[in-house]
C-alpha cells in the first residue's frame, strides 16, 4: 500500500510526526513507569514474561545491627570477627541509562489508518525518552534508516531528548513512496551500535518491525540481554496482518505493483504466513526472556504503552 495516496483519503491522520508533536508527547510520558517495580497489570510485572532488573545495588557502609534491619544484610564475617552483629547496608545507584534503537528503514513507511510504522515507532521513542529524562536517568537513541545510522550517546539533558526527536523527524520525514526497500542488514548493524553503547545495566528498547531479522540478530540481542534490561517493540499495521476476504486491490512498494488476488484463499494464508512469522520471533524473544510490545499504527501510540506499562502516579 502506498501511504501517500492514502493522505488523500484523509485516512492516515500523521504521516510525518512534527518536532512540536514529538515535544507535546512530554506531557503524556509522565503517565508511563520504566521503574523496576510495576503495576499488577503491566507488561513487565512479575507475572509477565520478565521483570526490569533495575538499577543495581551500591555497597555504603558496614554498620552495628538496629532492631528491624533484614537479617539477610548481616555480615556474618564481620560479626563473628567483631564480636557485634553488624549489617552491609547498599542504596539504589543513581542512573539507570536507557537507549532507544529506532527503525525509520523504508519498510516502517506503511499504514493503512491513523499514521505509519514510522511514525508510531518514533511515537514510542520520543515518549521513552521523555519519562526518562523526568525520572533523571540518561537517555540516548541509535536512529537507523536504509543507508543512515545516527547514534548519539546517553545524556541527562532535555536537550538530549529534543536533538533525539530532531533525528526521528528528520529520518522519517525522507521516507516516501519512492525510497528504495530497506537493507535489512542495517538492523544488526544497529544493534551492534548498541552492544557497544549498552555495555551494562541499561534498559534497551527496541523499536522495529523486525524485517529481514536472522540468526546474527539473535546473537547480537543475546549479547545485549547478558548486562541489560531489553524491551522488544514490535510496530506493526493490522492490513499487514490480516487481508480484507476477496476483494481486488493492487499494492504498490513504490517500484512494483502487485495486483492481489481476490480468491478466498489468499487472506487466510497471508494471515497464516504473518503468524508464523510472529510466532517463531515470540519464541526468540522468550527464550531470552525478552518482552515483547506490540504497537498497532491504527490506535493511539501513548494510549497502548499506558495500557501495556500501566499508569505512573
Amino acid at each position: 500500500m502506498n501511504p501517500d495516496s492514502q493522505v488523500k483519503n484523509s485516512k492516515l491522520a500523521v504521516v510525518h510526526p512534527s518536532l512540536d508533536q514529538l515535544a507535546r508527547l512530554q506531557f503524556e510520558a509522565k503517565k508511563i513507569s520504566l521503574l523496576p517495580r510495576q503495576p499488577v497489570s503491566s507488561l513487565l510485572s512479575g507475572r509477565h514474561a520478565s521483570r526490569l532488573r533495575g538499577r543495581g545495588l551500591m555497597f555504603e557502609e558496614l554498620r552495628d545491627y538496629r532492631p528491624g534491619d533484614d537479617i539477610r544484610a548481616m555480615d556474618w564475617k564481620a560479626t563473628a570477627r567483631l564480636r557485634k552483629p553488624y549489617v552491609r547496608v547498599y542504596s539504589e545507584e543513581r542512573e539507570r541509562p536507557v537507549l532507544v534503537v529506532v527503525d525509520q528503514r523504508s519498510t516502517m513507511f506503511f499504514g493503512s489508518a491513523r499514521t505509519t510504522k514510522a511514525t508510531a515507532a518514533a511515537e514510542v521513542a520520543a515518549l521513552a525518552a521523555w519519562r526518562t529524562i523526568d525520572a533523571g536517568d540518561r537517555i540516548g537513541a541509535i536512529i537507523f534508516g536504509d543507508e543512515e545510522i545516527v547514534e548519539i550517546k546517553p545524556q541527562r539533558s532535555r536537550k538530549n531528548v529534543l536533538r533525539i526527536c530532531h533525528e526521528l523527524t528528520r529520518l522519517n520525514s525522507s521516507l516516501s513512496a519512492e525510497s528504495q526497500s530497506a537493507d535489512s542488514t542495517t538492523l544488526n548493524d544497529a544493534l551492534r551500535r548498541a552492544v557497544n553503547v549498552a555495555r551494562h545495566d541499561h534498559l534497551v528498547v527496541l523499536i522495529t518491525d523486525y524485517h529481514g531479522d536472522d540468526v546474527e540478530t539473535r546473537k547480537l540481542a543475546t549479547r545485549l540481554v547478558v548486562h541489560n534490561d531489553v524491551i522488544a517493540v514490535l510496530v506493526y499495521d493490522p492490513l499487514g496482518a490480516s487481508f480484507p476476504t476477496a476483494i481486488n486491490m493492487d499494492a504498490t512498494d513504490g517500484w512494483q505493483r502487485l495486483s492481489i488476488p481476490s480468491d478466498k484463499q489468499f487472506p487466510e494464508k497471508f494471515k497464516t504466513q504473518f503468524e508464523k512469522r510472529l510466532n517463531q520471533l515470540r519464541e526468540n524473544l522468550k527464550s531470552l526472556r525478552v518482552p515483547i510490545l506490540p504497537i498497532s499504527t491504527h490506535e493511539s501510540v501513548s494510549e497502548q504503552v499506558l495500557a501495556a506499562f500501566g499508569h505512573h502516579s
